[in-house]
């Protein structure tokens, strides 16, 4: 089989949302593709059809398409090798099964399912591992269709070169008579993928770790069928966040789409999956779905598997986020305003988004970072009981410290550098602390314990409300 140009697949089963642990090896995967020029390709794999969930499909789909890993090819873009789709695909096995059978490399299963339990039974009670291929028919039923067809392997040690794992050898126990199609017709995965990524043309087929002990078999199952096969490589699994289990959907692993909905960045998304197991060879972090592209490569990929971890994914987010420029980010937020914020105009809500951006972890944070710009929230007086200097001052003392504060502002004009100079001369006159003074106006002003730098937000609040907030918070000590 030619090896170029390298073309890679992702070819995923529609039985529930896709996580970040099946993502990361199609990103590894679009990567390799992308990094040499070829071409990647999108396959669904639905032959185990009770498995199946409704919106599957879609859910594949949707989810590529937010994290920006285009297909070449694939069910809903076509291409040379249509259909994408295994369910489609159903004659194409058909085709290369018969010709396994007629050439007796393929027979028909007479067994039923209880003389199989009892093989299996007789093995587990000899302390031994049941191989099919030891009760291999000497004369097989004629193959009809209603029968599991099983193709016939020849065991024998197999050693192979993998892209990340290096040279592996396994040992004939792992080959045995596998079945190629069901009773119902459909093929199994074992066999079907092999058939696909021939008749698509695919060069290197990236799977995560727990496929290692099968590929003698698909190695076996070229040499049946007379092919080559691609190249393979073997990704390390990405572990739950306490190590040492795989992440899965059944170990509490998040549906990527709901890093979408919390307001995750997809380039956030792209740059921690890939360094799950991959770096360039540097300190960096930080990466451009450019510069994964121009740096991606087999050989530095690790591995050992790479642990989740949701802080790590969190500060990346927000780092992506800070590279964004005000237009580009104010964009992206368009549904994660206060419902308040209706009543402002844009210039108003992209200065208050200038004043959080360097705040803003993902953009779900943007109501309770930004609410007190646009509401006027009542008096909490636990902001200042549960404050570890303010809860020192009795109430006469905050009240005349605010009014100081009034007097002060009252003769600012409001621009930020106005209003910084004031509040350092207030700190001159009252003697106070920053952690002091401008805590109790931010208190005062916000109703919360932290917000942007305090002369930005006095700016962007303007005037009127900043007094009229600081006068209404003395008025509560009054009483």
């Amino acid at each position: 089989m030619a090896r170029h140009p390298i073309r890679t697949r992702f070819a995923p089963s529609p039985t529930g949302a896709l996580h970040c642990g099946t993502v990361r090896t199609a990103l590894f995967a679009w990567l390799l593709a992308r990094h040499s020029g070829g071409q990647f390709l999108l396959r669904i794999e639905d032959t185990d059809q009770k498995r199946e969930i409704i919106g599957g499909t879609e859910n594949i789909i949707e989810t590529l398409r937010w994290l920006g890993l285009t297909w070449d090819e694939g069910p809903d873009s076509g291409g040379p090798h249509t259909p994408y789709v295994q369910s489609q695909r159903l004659d194409i096995y058909q085709k290369y099964a018969r010709e396994l059978y007629e050439k007796g490399l393929a027979y028909a299963d007479p067994y039923s399912v209880e003389e199989l339990d009892a093989l299996r039974s007789q093995a587990q009670t000899a302390k031994k591992p049941f191989l099919y291929r030891d009760h291999r028919p000497v004369n097989p039923p004629a193959w009809d269709g209603s029968q599991p067809l099983r193709i016939k392997l020849e065991p024998k040690t197999y050693s192979w070169d993998d892209a990340v794992m290096g040279t592996i050898e396994m040992g004939p126990e792992t080959i045995d008579d596998y079945i190629i199609i069901k009773a119902d017709g459909f093929p199994t995965y074992n066999f079907c993928h092999i058939i696909d990524d021939r008749e698509m043309e695919i060069s290197h087929v990236l799977r995560s770790q727990e496929f290692i002990s099968s590929i003698p078999k698909f190695l076996a199952t070229h040499e049946t069928l007379g092919w080559e096969s691609p190249v393979n490589a073997i990704v390390p699994p990405v572990l739950g966040e306490a190590g040492g289990t795989k992440l899965s959907k059944r170990k509490g692993a998040m549906p990527l789409l709901h890093y979408r909905d919390e307001g995750y960045l997809p380039e956030a998304l792209i740059n921690f999956m890939a360094t799950l197991g991959w770096n360039d060879g540097t300190e960096q972090e930080i990466y451009s779905v450019q510069e994964l592209i121009a740096k991606f490569d087999l050989s530095r990929v690790q591995k050992s598997g790479a642990r989740f971890d949701e802080q790590r994914l969190l500060w990346m987010n927000g780092a992506h986020i800070r590279e964004l420029s005000l237009n580009e980010l104010f964009e992206k937020v368009h549904s994660f305003w206060p419902p308040e914020s209706a009543e402002y105009s844009d210039d108003y809500c992209k200065q208050v988004l200038g004043l959080v951006q360097e705040r803003l972890k993902f953009f779900k944070e943007i109501p309770e970072l930004t609410q007190f710009f646009f509401t006027d929230l009542p008096v909490n007086p636990d902001l200042i009981s549960s404050h570890k200097q303010l809860k020192k001052y009795n109430s006469p003392d905050l009240k005349v410290l605010l009014e100081k504060a009034v007097a002060t502002l009252e003769a600012s004009n409001f621009s930020r550098d106005d209003l910084m100079e004031r509040l350092n001369t207030l700190l001159e006159e009252t003697s106070e602390k920053p952690a002091v003074l401008f805590s109790l106006i931010r208190i005062a002003t916000t109703q919360s314990p932290s917000s942007p730098g305090l002369a930005e937000s006095l700016e962007v609040l303007g005037r009127e409300r900043s007094l009229a907030r600081i006068k209404t918070h003395i008025e509560y000590i009054q009483v």
